[in-house]
């Protein structure tokens, strides 16, 4: 019995625990899913590239028009504004108390998924040079249209908050609330943009795709780090 018991000891050892599983499974789901929506970006940027999106986008925003009344566009206008002006006061009011609690972590990946997307926003439509739709509602914004960066910069804001402070709650229920909250306000902010007029939807689209390359990129790379020190934490009490 002896004998067989430390046979099994190195075979213990090294199996991965149950919350190590978790973290490889979570890393490997955030690097598949960006790589996934690399794939369909790439396809929608070729389409609109090749004007094969036209027909889409037209029946798309002929749909979205028809709902058309004076009060549902001045909600819209006001959820647009949380995808630009607004998202900014909310970034620069998350910072500061982020700061003041001295969430270092919380910090640095508000201000480097704000830049990342920023580089994307700028670098993305400079590349395409798409010229934006006639807008239905509105003055026409002086940017490109591909992608569009309220929804951009939405997926990427409002997501990542969604995501630091859900992992600051116990309540199972409130992190369902918050998670919801920040989805449906993200697609609210997209739609707003294609029933204004002022992108298409492909921008729309392509838009959210960026963003989850983005966001899921640092998500995967965030879990390798955490994976990393957590094994050079076991060698060295190992060692010790």
């Amino acid at each position: 019995m002896p004998d067989r018991f430390e046979n099994h000891l190195p075979e213990l050892e090294t199996s991965p625990k149950p919350q190590a599983r978790i973290l490889q499974i979570l890393t490997l789901a955030s690097l598949a899913l960006a790589v996934l929506a690399l794939f369909l970006f790439a396809w929608i940027a070729e389409s609109v590239s090749l004007n094969k999106a036209i027909v889409f986008d037209a029946a798309v925003r002929a749909g979205v028009h028809r709902y058309a009344s004076p009060s549902l566009t001045r909600f819209m206008f006001g959820i647009s504004y949380l995808g630009g002006n607004g998202l900014v006061i909310a970034a620069c009011g998350a910072f500061f108390v982020f700061l003041y609690f001295r969430w270092r972590r919380a910090t640095l990946w508000l201000v480097i998924t704000i830049l990342g997307a920023l580089v994307l926003d700028v670098s993305l439509k400079s590349g395409f040079h798409r010229q934006r739709p006639a807008p239905f509602f509105g003055a026409m914004p002086l940017t490109y249209s591909f992608p569009s960066g309220h929804s951009l910069f939405a997926f990427c804001f409002y997501g990542v908050l969604a995501g630091l402070w859900a992992g600051r709650i116990r309540s199972t229920r409130l992190r369902i609330l918050i998670w919801t909250a920040a989805a449906l306000l993200v697609s609210l902010i997209g739609l707003s943009r294609i029933y204004l007029g002022v992108h298409y939807p492909s921008d729309v689209i392509a838009g959210y795709l960026a963003a989850t390359i983005w966001v899921g990129t640092l998500v995967g790379l965030d879990r390798l780090r955490v994976q990393r020190r957590g094994r050079r934490k076991k060698q060295i009490s190992v060692q010790h």
